[in-house]
């Protein structure tokens, strides 16, 4: 089993930046996947973005690619995601998820290991 735990969220203004970090103890070299999700209140955990541990190739939803970055250190079990250009609509609980796979990246419930969330507000 692998535990993720986030780090880095905050309060801040539309159009900065802020990084979250993602470090996974546990069996992580048995994991394909780690993802980004994040929810808002009253709305569903959508998939925010997700990278491959062994090579590295990255995915994102449309709504943040081109203004959000995800990161991996093999050697420090830890992923990252630097956001800029935030939005108001980018306010939400952000989750560390590790376990799925490129073909249902996007579904939350193929993830089997998640994180506590770390929260993202970003005001106008």
């Amino acid at each position: 089993q692998v535990q993720p735990v986030e780090s880095g969220g905050g309060s801040v203004q539309a159009g900065d930046s802020l990084s979250l970090s993602c470090t996974a103890s546990g069996r992580t070299l048995m994991t394909y996947l780690m993802a980004w999700f994040r929810q808002a209140p009253g709305r569903e955990r959508e998939f925010v973005a997700a990278i491959t541990w062994l090579s590295g190739k990255t995915y994102y939803a449309d709504s943040v690619k081109g203004r959000f970055i995800i990161t991996r250190d093999n050697a420090k079990n830890t992923v990252y995601l630097k956001m800029d250009t935030l939005k108001p609509e980018d306010t939400a609980l952000y989750y560390c998820a590790s376990g799925g796979n490129v073909h249902h990246m996007m579904e939350a419930d193929k993830y089997p290991d998640w994180g506590q969330g770390t929260q993202v507000t970003v005001s106008s």
